[in-house]
């Protein structure tokens, strides 16, 4: 059985020999090579994210406690990713520190 990317959980994993490729990230992966890579977050439209990435805010977001509207095209710089639903740790420009979701950013 071929597992799934440890990148990308990708479904698309095939066999090349000694190796297993994700046509999906391009990632390669050895048959003995550990199967987890650790937290795996991904932007609106797919693409993987790192620590240090720099992301553009897609939808305007209102900040709960009458704090503002954090507007499309807004550009955050060194994210950090965690655990949970809010996934990313950054400061926004204009608003310091705050969790965001992936799903509303994209890779800059």
């Amino acid at each position: 059985m071929i597992p799934k990317c440890p990148r990308c959980a990708s479904d698309y994993v095939y066999e090349d020999g000694e190796l297993y490729i994700c046509p999906e990230c391009g990632y390669e992966f050895g048959k003995d090579e550990p199967k987890d890579l650790g937290l795996v977050v991904k932007d609106a439209y797919g693409n993987i994210l790192k620590d240090g990435d720099d992301v553009v805010v897609i939808k305007d977001l209102k900040i709960k406690g009458g704090g503002g509207t954090i507007k499309v095209g807004t550009k955050v710089k060194n994210i950090r990713l965690c655990e949970g639903d809010h996934n990313i740790d950054c400061k926004v420009p204009g608003f310091g520190a705050m969790k965001l979701k992936s799903e509303f950013v994209k890779r800059a």
